[in-house]
């Protein structure tokens, strides 16, 4: 029984290596950053069920191709974005967004609850079988050794296998998204209309030391303050 315990018992990653941090992230990013726009490096997923992130690397015209991001998840949210008109190819601003999935923010500045929206009701799309607003949600991943995280936004084809994933292998086991290593790839799946699409899922990969936990939760606390204000672009939905 013992040695069944310490089969399924998961491996603790203490050779990690955590940003070298010197005070708050949140607060020295937000003094160095005043009145300029903080993006954080992008990683696009494929269309037609492709198998490889574009993950942004030294030549921006030339992302790498990779099959699997490994790292540790240090904030992660709803985002509603809607667009009135179809996409033509510029990244224009949304007409509506929500930056934590309940309250949308129109272009003038007017407020509206999300779930009382029109434009976020099934048929609504133009296709008449998804939203017309857009449910993405953003993930950020912090690799080994990498001082800023990669932004990961998953479509709405997406969001069930990160639900999946936090609740039953991370909440339900006690731990937190930035307590543990979490690998994320892709597989090929179809919609209704036959068309294939890449689909993210989720693995745990194993968990981090008490210390690194500790670490990593005051990270996670200060880099949303950043994390929580970047605007919704178009490019982060098609």
């Amino acid at each position: 029984m013992a040695n069944k315990k310490n089969e399924t018992a998961l491996a603790v990653i203490d050779n990690f290596e955590l940003p070298t941090l010197s005070g708050d992230i949140g607060s020295a990013m937000a003094e160095e950053m005043d009145g300029l726009t903080l993006s954080f490096p992008r990683v696009k997923i494929p269309s037609g069920g492709g198998l490889a992130f574009e993950v942004p690397g030294d030549d921006p015209e030339n992302p790498d191709a990779e099959k699997e991001l490994v790292g540790v998840i240090v904030d992660h949210h709803p985002v509603n974005a809607y667009w009135a008109d179809k996409y033509a190819g510029a990244n224009n601003p949304p007409d509506c967004a929500s930056m934590d999935g309940k309250i949308g923010v129109d272009q003038d500045g007017n407020r509206k609850p999300c779930n009382s929206c029109p434009n976020n009701d099934w048929g609504s799309a133009e296709d008449g079988r998804g939203k017309a607003c857009k449910n993405m949600h953003r993930v950020y991943i912090l690799r080994e050794g990498e001082m800023l995280p990669l932004l990961l936004t998953l479509p709405p084809t997406s969001l069930k296998n990160l639900s999946d994933y936090l609740g039953l292998r991370i909440v339900s086991k006690g731990l937190r998204s930035y307590g543990v290593v979490t690998k994320v790839s892709l597989k090929k799946a179809q919609n209704a209309g036959g068309i294939n699409y890449s689909q993210a899922v989720f693995a745990l990969a194993g968990k981090l030391t008490p210390d690194q936990v500790k670490a990593m939760a005051e990270y996670s606390k200060g880099i949303k303050v950043m994390t929580r204000q970047l605007a919704v672009g178009a490019d982060e939905y098609i």
